[in-house]
């Protein structure tokens, strides 16, 4: 039987020979926002066949909304010209499409980078001000938030449009707003963590309305045949938090505004959260949001096998899979998946003389003549 995995899947005007995305990951390399050699590397690796999707990091639409100082921007001209030099290389040699991942972390921002311990940063160290829905730290010997006034709210709308302007400069392929892992975005969907009394607080219709507001003034600044998606936390895994069922109706508004997938997640936006890991966790939330909505959607979170892949996607529980550190263990995880399942992934030009069907002594049952 043919498989699922590796079968082509269209959204809008951009066609994908296969159901694998290299995950968005943090690198905490940049340097004022800016990417370098080590992103050229990074993403140009796996851009040489390790899936038909590649996703830059959470990339930032301004110097507040960042994790650390050493996360991602793309908020300045110096911003989109490094970027625009590591996007055009992948396209050079590498035959994956590129996605990018659009974000603001909110109060889980103005740390150190996870090598250094990924803590708060003290006032001596560098510390910013960091903005929320509403006055409440992440967790116990977190700083406190600032809770954003209406213009702020605007104010960072349009750093979101201006990123999505950038992003289609730099050329890439698809967009993805960063709704999940208790950043800014969830946090305004989160009821624990958006405690507002204005129109942007209280139900879930109110704390819906300005992650809707921001969606939706992207997708008017997105090219109509480029996808738009979301990743999102599905449960916030603490009793009070996100349930699928808030999801759920998230989904279906986000449909009616355009949205193209969602990447769906879970927990992280409160330090209080008990994630049950295993295998494959969130893919019951995908498929509960597939079939709620109709929506294609992408299951991450560890996912390591070619028949695990494979069972998610032709099972119905996801469109795609997202592999990260998957990706990192294995740059040509879809080679070797393709290989498992008796299926073809895509191979760049200069990767060829690699290819199972070149190489007959190794792989009898692909041999063929190489002309």
């Amino acid at each position: 039987m043919a498989s699922v995995l590796f079968s082509p899947i269209t959204l809008r005007g951009l066609t994908l020979p296969n159901r694998v995305v290299v995950s968005p990951m943090c690198q905490y390399n940049s340097t004022d926002g800016s990417a370098n050699d080590w992103h050229l590397m990074h993403l140009g690796s796996f851009s040489l066949g390790a899936a038909s999707l590649v996703m830059t990091e959470m990339t930032n639409v301004n110097a507040v909304g960042r994790i650390t100082y050493k996360c991602a921007g793309l908020y300045s001209d110096d911003n989109e010209k490094a970027l625009k030099r590591v996007i055009d290389f992948c396209k050079q040699y590498g035959i994956a499409k590129q996605g990018l991942q659009v974000g603001h972390a909110g109060r889980k921002g103005s740390t150190q980078p996870p090598a250094m311990g990924a803590k708060p940063l003290t006032k001596e160290e560098g510390a910013w001000e960091t903005l929320a829905p509403s006055a409440i730290p992440f967790g116990e010997g977190w700083h406190t938030p600032r809770a954003m006034t209406q213009d702020e709210m605007k104010s960072t709308l349009a750093n979101y449009v201006a990123m999505v302007q950038r992003a289609e400069r730099v050329g890439y392929d698809l967009l993805e707003m960063h709704g999940g892992h208790g950043y800014l975005i969830h946090q305004f969907l989160s009821p624990l963590a958006n405690q507002r009394t204005d129109e942007y607080g209280g139900s879930l219709q109110k704390r819906m309305r300005y992650p809707l507001e921001v969606f939706e003034a992207m997708r008017k600044a997105w090219p109509a045949d480029k996808p738009l998606g979301i990743r999102v936390s599905a449960v916030d895994w603490v009793d009070g938090g996100t349930a699928i069922e808030d999801t759920i109706a998230f989904a279906h508004e986000l449909k009616a505004l355009g949205c193209d997938y969602m990447d769906v997640s879970s927990g992280q936006v409160d330090a209080r959260q008990k994630i049950p890991f295993a295998p494959g966790y969130n893919a019951p939330f995908a498929e509960a949001v597939r079939k709620a909505t109709g929506m294609p959607t992408m299951s991450v979170g560890l996912i390591t096998g070619a028949k695990q892949a494979e069972d998610i996607v032709a099972s119905g529980k996801a469109d795609f899979i997202c592999i990260g550190r998957g990706a990192m263990w294995d740059p040509r995880w879809s080679w070797h998946a393709a290989e498992e399942l008796g299926a073809e992934a895509p191979y760049a030009p200069r990767t060829m003389p690699c290819h199972p069907k070149m190489r007959p002594q190794i792989f009898p049952n692909r041999a063929q003549s190489a002309g």
